[in-house]
């Protein structure tokens, strides 16, 4: 006797999106998640007396997906625009970071990807030379930052058809949902009340055995031995947890073993992140140079070992969020919290001087890389792996379903749009079949 039609790995937002299409078409499901909340690499914190969200994971919508866009107008969530200005440090000063990324897409145009795939240092290297020591600076720590990738792994070929992919206006249009992205996962998970789709936390799935038509997990939930199966299972495990040696803590064993999802694993890498929230007596920026930076978005600083900073804006709220990805994110991992924060501290003042970390009153960090159900924020291609996201997507035997946003093949891969519409198709797939 089999219990749900589907078993779904993970309430994350590819989880739940999967569970939702689900449900739209009469089917049982049982959503199984380790933590003891929804929402995966989403995690939103709403602190008293601060008048935005906390983000820990992701947070911003790129550009006007529709599978982002479709859920924000059923759930009647708006998005918020973010527009501002950007700065950067050079020589010690705070400069306008003006139309850089145009600069850098436009050489990228002209060039071409790489007919032999290369690494992205490689490509820089040899290709983008004409580029000034500015542009070739930015276009590394996009790579670190925006990608969260290592530039001497990430694939040259997969970063120039991305970037170039892009226009102006997506790359310019980001905003936020109203509430955080916490409050839109719920409103999701919400809509599956009553009907034939139920979630269950704290079940931690230790090994997945599996033929043609059924599927058999085996856990703990709440730290007893749980056990359930069904007909199919969609897979939303992260990268990160893909890749673990079956005999490593918090592996999921697969049997039979994913053998056929060996070559599109080896082509992903997951992204590592560092994201650190500070909240000040007051946005002592918006006061900075007379008032210069009162609209700025981000802040840069290159050579600090935490070399992003963005603002709430359009929000007028004392918070930062200060982001290491790539290479930088790595040399942090496992510090432990308090270092971070005060690499973070003295990250800020080499933007703002010696004084930038007086008025703080609190800060939050996650380590992505550390966090035992994600082990990575998101993901990126490494050099030969194309195809790789879509061969990570396929279907095994009718019977294992993949979604994420690693297995996103229709450009929102690393982000939340990504990972609904790999779990609107996963459901779909099965809902046809």
């Amino acid at each position: 006797m089999r219990d749900v039609d589907t078993l779904i790995i993970g309430a994350g937002a590819a989880g739940l999106a999967a569970a939702a299409e689900l449900a739209r078409a009469g089917r049982s499901a049982l959503v199984l998640e380790a933590r003891d909340r929804i929402g995966g690499r989403v995690w939103t914190l709403k602190e008293p007396g601060l008048a935005v969200p906390v983000e820990l994971g992701a947070e911003f919508i790129h550009g006007r997906p529709p599978a982002t866009f479709s859920l924000l107008k059923r759930a009647g969530i708006a998005a918020i625009p973010r527009a501002g200005s950007g700065w950067y440090v050079e020589r010690g000063r705070l400069q306008h970071t003006g139309e850089i990324f145009a600069e850098i897409r436009a050489a990228l145009r002209a060039t071409g990807a790489p007919k032999q795939d290369v690494s992205f240092e490689t490509f820089l290297n040899r290709e983008l030379r004409q580029l000034s020591e500015r542009a070739r600076t930015f276009a590394r720590m996009r790579v670190q930052g925006y990608d969260a990738a290592d530039p001497a792994r990430a694939s040259a070929r997969m970063i120039v058809e991305e970037w170039t992919g892009e226009d102006e206006a997506t790359t310019a249009t980001n905003s936020r949902p109203r509430g955080g992205y916490g409050a839109l996962l719920a409103w999701l998970a919400g809509s599956l009340e009553g009907g034939n789709v139920r979630i269950q936390l704290q079940t931690v799935v230790r090994s997945v055995t599996w033929r043609r038509g059924a599927v058999e997990v085996e856990g703990d939930f709440r730290g007893r031995p749980f056990r359930t199966s069904a007909a199919r299972a969609i897979v939303t495990l992260p990268l990160g947890v893909l890749q673990l040696a079956p005999s490593a803590p918090g592996a999921v064993r697969f049997s039979p073993a994913l053998d056929q999802k060996r070559q599109a694993l080896k082509g992903l890498a997951p992204s590592p992140v560092l994201k650190v929230a500070l909240t000040f007596r007051d946005a002592f920026w918006e006061k900075a140079g007379r008032g210069r930076y009162r609209d700025a978005v981000f802040f840069r600083s290159p050579g600090a070992a935490i070399p992003s900073f963005w603002t709430a804006r359009p929000a007028r709220a004392p918070l930062l969020i200060a982001w290491a990805g790539g290479p930088k994110a790595m040399r942090l991992m496992g510090t432990g919290a308090p270092h971070i924060i005060r690499q973070a501290v003295t990250s800020l003042k080499s933007v703002f001087g010696a004084g930038a970390g007086k008025g703080l009153t609190a800060a939050w960090v996650h380590d992505w890389q550390e966090d035992p159900y994600a082990r990575g924020a998101y993901s990126y291609v490494t050099v030969g792996g194309a195809g790789a996201r879509k061969a990570l997507a396929a279907p095994l035997r009718g019977t294992l379903f993949f979604a994420g946003e690693a297995a996103d093949f229709e450009g929102e891969h690393g982000t939340v749009a990504g990972a609904l519409q790999s779990g609107r198709r996963a459901a779909a797939l099965i809902v046809a079949r």
